[in-house]
């Protein structure tokens, strides 16, 4: 395991030759605390916590609160997966969103999460029939395009809560009146 592949070579002369020191001895440190011969676990706890998502406290983990977003999405509309991320204070990049997807409980409408371009990202993955998340999004009513991408100016659904918490003021019906009840009024 090597954290410092791509880093230039140089000596003590170079300019930024300490960070690749620093990294050398954090490299050290991690390969004996995954051998369990390190100091310190508490370092462990740090990186796997910020891994994984979790955080400790009355927090829920990140994915569940992928789970808990993705479950008020509305039939028939759809989110992207960095707009989950973005939703969740970037706790977790889009790919790990698609990775909490991969593995949601079954009450998760997971195929209500698409790409930043409106496409299908599930059918390259081999335990998922090709076309099922496009079935599904046909079923609930989600119309594509011949390129096989969907509207997301049509589509995609913003919560409530990303919106401020306010609802758009509502409009007032036009109320008609003849020319002459209207010139009486003035």
């Amino acid at each position: 395991m090597s954290f410092g592949v791509g880093w230039p070579q140089g000596g003590a002369g170079v300019k930024g030759s300490h960070r690749r020191a620093d990294a050398g001895r954090l490299e050290s440190r991690l390969v004996r605390v995954m051998r369990g011969r390190g100091r310190s676990s508490r370092f462990h706890l740090r990186a796997a916590d910020r891994l994984h998502g979790d955080v400790r406290g009355a927090r829920r983990s990140a994915w569940e609160e992928v789970y808990a977003l993705v479950r008020r999405i509305p039939p028939g509309r759809v989110m992207t997966y960095g707009q989950v991320a973005r939703l969740l204070h970037d706790r977790l990049s889009p790919r790990a969103v698609g990775w909490a997807l991969h593995g949601c409980p079954h009450d998760v409408p997971w195929q209500r999460v698409v790409n930043r371009r409106g496409g299908i990202s599930t059918d390259r993955l081999p335990d998922i029939p090709p076309g099922l998340q496009r079935a599904l999004l046909e079923g609930e009513g989600v119309a594509f395009r011949a390129d096989g991408t969907l509207d997301l100016s049509r589509h995609q659904w913003v919560p409530p809560s990303a919106r401020g918490g306010r609802r758009p003021p509502r409009r007032q019906p036009l109320r008609l009146t003849s020319s002459r009840s209207s010139q009486k009024e003035r």
